[in-house]
């Protein structure tokens, strides 16, 4: 049986395991949790080392980016969230996620939870129940009065790089509430905190 779930901010300390935890490619082709950090030309460019770089330079400037979740001392799963500020390509008026007007991205009360990773073999095992359940706990504590996410609401079967945003079900249970629905899949859920 798997050990109980611990959710730890990533700091300038915990570096190595979330690197560890990313792998060598960083995620998701490279992305190391930059794609909603950078315009999408920036990003494109700078996949891998740059974008392991930029991540790196982002920790360590704090206040910490996201979180991490640890299974018996390894990291096994990751929750990027903070101010919707921070990751102003996930604010675009173009996007699925762009704020609703009652929630403007400028306002450091709004926070979002933007995307996840879960380390294979830790997958459905309430990894990302843990780490919303932190995240919702960080934004409290900071001060925010909104946690946001955008996640994939189906009942298809979906694969982990279209999931790297969560399932709506996990922020449903967490008592989120949706907001908007830009496409059928894809509602935006807030929690008033």
């Amino acid at each position: 049986m798997a050990g109980e779930i611990e959710v730890r901010p990533l700091t300038p300390e915990r570096w190595d395991d979330f690197a560890e935890l990313l792998g060598k490619n960083g995620a998701c082709l490279g992305c190391w949790c930059s794609y909603w950090r950078v315009p999408r030309k920036e990003f494109d460019a700078i996949r891998g080392e740059e974008a392991k770089a930029l991540m790196r330079k982002r920790v360590e400037a704090g206040p910490p980016p996201g979180l991490l979740a640890y299974r018996d001392g390894e990291a096994v799963g990751w929750l990027q969230t903070g101010p919707r500020a921070d990751t102003p390509q996930w604010n675009s008026p173009r996007r699925l996620s762009a704020p609703a007007p009652d929630a403007p991205a400028e306002d450091p009360g709004v926070w979002g939870a933007t995307c996840f990773f879960v380390k294979a073999g830790h997958r459905r095992q309430g990894v990302t129940t843990a780490l919303v359940a932190a995240a919702i706990e960080q934004a409290r504590a900071a001060g925010a009065r909104v946690l946001e996410a955008c996640p994939m609401d189906s009942e298809r079967r979906r694969d982990v790089t279209t999931m790297y945003v969560g399932s709506a079900g996990t922020f449903r249970r967490a008592g989120f509430k949706e907001v908007a629905r830009r496409k059928a899949d894809r509602p935006l859920m807030r929690l008033e905190l």
